[in-house]
């Protein structure tokens, strides 16, 4: 079984907000930040209780979680925590402070079609939920899903200010028994049952120790081989667990 890292627990975290970049974000960083705010403490915290409090900031602070942008993956290796990386970046995310942190890579992001903004949302929100990249939930048919809230949906997305955001799932998306349209299930209304996965989404899903990617659509499975996903939370969930 993994092991569970309480963070913050009890408290608000504060998250700092670095741009590490060189390259145009496509969005302005102060109206990106006031956006990812209302996003929070709008849309998300009050579905999941998971509220948080987004400053600006040049590096990792004590005490706070970090999310960070840069040109590609590598930029931000100096950040990590290498102990917790291990092979291929290591299990769980941590930053040089030993608390989470979430990295957007801008460059590959921008060269795969996406904005900065929907990859910052999902990233944003992922690590709210499983600050430790360690939880899976029972699913149909003996598996385990991970326990990712935009990943089944990451294509679908609203607008704060202007400024593009990522659809998430609702804790009902986890609950096997609930029946197809018996409950609010994502925060769109796309999906309609627990475990639906929509066409321009994905899910890691573990049988036994097997770990495999199921996908929405053969045409999601065709883009996903193609971008780069160096870095993203799905590449450092324990395999072990």
């Amino acid at each position: 079984m993994p092991r569970l890292i309480a963070f913050n627990r009890g408290q608000v975290p504060k998250i700092v907000c670095m741009d590490r970049t060189t390259v145009d974000l496509g969005v302005n960083f102060n109206r990106l930040i006031r956006a990812l705010q209302k996003y929070v403490d709008r849309h998300f915290a009050p579905v999941w209780g998971t509220p948080a409090k987004l400053v600006r900031g040049n590096r990792p602070r004590s005490g706070a979680w970090t999310l960070g942008f840069f040109d590609a993956a590598e930029d931000a290796l100096p950040f990590l925590d290498k102990k917790a990386m291990g092979k291929a970046f290591g299990r769980h995310r941590l930053g040089t402070n030993g608390l989470p942190l979430a990295v957007i890579c801008v460059l590959p992001t921008r060269e795969n079609g996406e904005e900065v903004s929907l990859v910052a949302s999902h990233e944003l929100a992922e690590m709210l939920v499983d600050p430790s990249i360690n939880l899976w939930v029972a699913g149909p048919r003996n598996t385990f899903h991970a326990y990712e809230t935009c990943d089944v949906c990451e294509q679908e997305t609203f607008e704060i200010d202007g400024i593009t955001m990522s659809d998430f799932v609702y804790p009902a998306y986890f609950e096997e028994f609930r029946k197809p349209r018996s409950a609010q299930f994502d925060h769109l209304n796309k999906i309609h049952r627990p475990f639906q996965i929509l066409k321009g989404g994905y899910s890691q899903v573990r049988k036994g120790r097997k770990i495999m990617k199921m996908f929405g659509s053969p045409t999601k499975k065709r883009r996903f081989e193609k971008e780069n996903r160096a870095l993203h939370r799905s590449e450092f969930r324990n395999a072990k667990a």
